[in-house]
């Protein structure tokens, strides 16, 4: 397995972004104002104009609109994820980052200048509506059970349904709904640009869940009779569930970045418990148990930072990476979790309190396992390909 390195253009950025992190926002880590469901728009609104005076302000996007490539994004956003407030803060996190990706590609001028420039400029947050309550049968990891129903009416489309784990509805100002519009064996469906607020797009509840990072947290929304232009369909009509392929590959690698910073920096924090506590007459890491745990760190830290920037190269090629993003997803997300576990059970009760970020980073890594599709769904679809690939072998008489 060959895996490329990151530019000298993407190192000089990921340093700054890791300097800016470490010296302005982690300090910000015990602010009230984190709370239960993210942090509040007033700390959002304060870290991204730090981030604007340090130059590091959506980094992963250049001044000339130009996009890094995913192996650069891979080297900043492992940067910016060193604090669970940095992607926040420069502008990296989910669902924007997925949200600016997926509108770069296939949004029309217009409609960039409208939905996408304000987010790239960190004054605007978004929402990706998909997702739907498993209790009325919506779609969720299989995304063929779309429910939402979208029908044209002259020159608008009425939109109807109820969306769940919405991350960042509540204050969000861009929504990008995906609704079906076909019927029949192949489900079809569209996905529509949507200005929020909106007296149609309702946040009935935020739901309380383990993690607790993204500004707004993940909101059960319903869609009542939401009304919009043709001109505020993303891409063409019925071709949504092939833009999500476009999105969520690299969104789900974006994951992986992202949470290899988190644990990396788990992984410093127990480290330095271990080098400096005692028990038993000697520093904790001279315990094998202890160690071995540390030296366990090493290995899947290293085994994961090697599968994010080799799915990275693959994406960088043109491919979709349907199944390189889904192994990846796997390996990295299961990994940084016995990391994120490991850390937490060598720092002792220390560990499971809130006076350390380890706490708060196992329990985004714990719900990382099943967004952007559970562990057992990409080994199911993987399965499948394996399948797939066998049967056709041996049609040709290959195997």
């Amino acid at each position: 397995m060959h895996t490329p390195s990151p530019t000298e253009r993407s190192r000089a950025i990921a340093d700054r972004v890791e300097r800016f992190v470490r010296e302005i926002v982690i300090p910000y880590e015990g602010d009230k104002r984190c709370a239960s469901h993210g942090p509040s728009e007033d700390l959002v609104e304060e870290l991204r104009g730090k981030a604007r005076v340090a130059g590091v302000m959506t980094p992963h996007i250049l001044p000339d609109g130009t996009h890094l490539s995913q192996l650069e994004t891979a080297a900043v956003l492992k940067r910016s994820g060193l604090s669970p407030l940095g992607p926040v803060a420069v502008n990296t996190m989910a669902p924007d980052e997925g949200n600016m990706y997926l509108l770069g590609k296939i949004g029309t001028p217009t409609q960039n200048k409208r939905f996408l420039e304000p987010l790239v400029a960190g004054g605007a947050r978004s929402a990706f509506m998909m997702t739907e309550p498993a209790s009325e049968g919506g779609a969720g990891s299989d995304p063929s059970m779309l429910q939402t129903k979208a029908v044209r009416d002259g020159d608008e489309w009425v939109i109807n349904g109820r969306k769940t784990f919405i991350t960042g509805a509540k204050g969000a100002s861009v929504g990008i709904v995906m609704a079906r519009t076909g019927e029949g064996e192949r489900a079809q469906a569209t996905m529509f640009l949507v200005d929020l607020p909106h007296p149609a797009v309702r946040i009935e509840r935020v739901l309380d869940t383990i993690d607790s990072s993204m500004p707004g947290g993940h909101a059960q929304v319903l869609i009542d009779n939401l009304r919009v232009h043709q001109n505020q369909v993303l891409g063409a009509v019925d071709e949504g569930f092939r833009y999500a392929q476009v999105r969520l590959s690299p969104a789900r690698l974006s994951h992986c970045m992202r949470w290899l910073g988190g644990a990396t920096r788990s992984h410093e924090i127990a480290t330095r418990y271990a080098t400096t506590r005692k028990a038993f007459g000697k520093l904790l890491i001279d315990h094998e148990g202890v160690g071995f745990m540390l030296a366990d760190n090493l290995i899947d830290l290293q085994q994961s930072a090697l599968m994010v920037d080799w799915c990275a190269g693959v994406l960088d090629t043109g491919s979709l990476a349907t199944a390189e993003s889904s192994m990846t997803k796997v390996a990295v997300a299961d990994a940084l979790f016995r990391v994120a576990d490991r850390c937490m059970q060598v720092m002792g009760g220390s560990g499971v309190t809130g006076d350390s970020i380890v706490e708060q980073i196992f329990r985004e890594v714990r719900a990382f396992r099943i967004y952007d599709g559970p562990t057992e769904v990409h080994k199911w679809s993987l399965a499948k390909k394996i399948k797939r690939d066998a049967l056709e072998l041996q049609s040709a008489g290959k195997a």
